[in-house]
């Protein structure tokens, strides 16, 4: 299970904040698929949310954990049904700085002052 510190807790809680769950737990509870389904969404996006239907607090608690030691994740938040689980992905933080360091230009353009002649 992957630990994060006080600070970096903080700054992902305030990533998050607009994020919408992703993933569903419901009646059958925290099942294989939904684990991969889970995986997927990690690899895709780092950063998730994810929605418990379920009265039980021990019950999210536990789903939680088992998510965060299955997956090598980080729990983030627990805040009523929705759990915030985190996961560094090394591929996606190398493709992001490749495609900033392709997309930028070598020189921008220089934009002149143009006298206004009426």
């Amino acid at each position: 299970m992957l630990q994060l510190s006080t600070i970096e807790r903080r700054e992902l809680r305030a990533r998050a904040h607009a994020l919408n769950p992703v993933v569903a737990i419901a009646e059958n509870g925290l099942t294989e698929a939904v684990l991969k389904e889970i995986d997927s969404c990690l690899k895709a996006h780092e950063l998730i949310k994810i929605r418990v239907y379920g009265d039980s607090r021990e019950d999210r608690q536990a789903y939680l954990e088992k998510i965060c030691v299955e997956l090598d994740a980080a729990a983030v938040q627990h805040i009523g049904k929705l759990l915030v689980v985190y996961r560094h992905n090394p591929e996606k933080a190398a493709a992001a700085a490749s495609a900033s360091k392709t997309s930028r230009p070598a020189s921008a353009p220089r934009r002149t002052k143009r006298s206004f002649q009426g």
